[in-house]
């Protein structure tokens, strides 16, 4: 069984991935004097550690031959990687800044 269509399907998948929704978004985001969500990760971790996880998933459109046309990336990278060393797990979203509503405690039980 040759597998190479789908390996260069999930190839084509991670490009569209890291072009970050395509240039004109990646603009605006610098011309907001915000960088990119690998930009962030990469000025976090240590030179060259990360390893991204789950880079191919989004939104895809495939053409009438079956072909990916687009990959809208999903809006969180994950992965691994180390800072001074150590080694971390690294969630980031497009976004910089996300509100995490407070966690709400039920009283104790009397």
């Amino acid at each position: 069984m040759n597998w190479k269509p789908e390996l260069d399907d999930l190839a084509r998948r991670e490009a569209f991935a890291r072009e970050m929704g395509g240039v004109d978004k990646v603009k605006r985001q610098r011309d907001q004097g915000r960088l990119t969500v690998r930009e962030r990760i990469d000025r976090l971790v240590d030179d060259k550690s990360f390893h991204e996880v789950g880079a191919v998933s989004g939104s895809a459109e495939y053409d009438e031959r079956g072909e990916l046309r687009n990959l809208t990336p999903a809006n969180c990278v994950f992965g691994r990687g180390r800072i001074d060393g150590r080694t971390v797990v690294v969630v980031a979203t497009i976004s910089p800044c996300v509100a995490v509503p407070p966690m709400h405690r039920s009283p104790p039980n009397r």
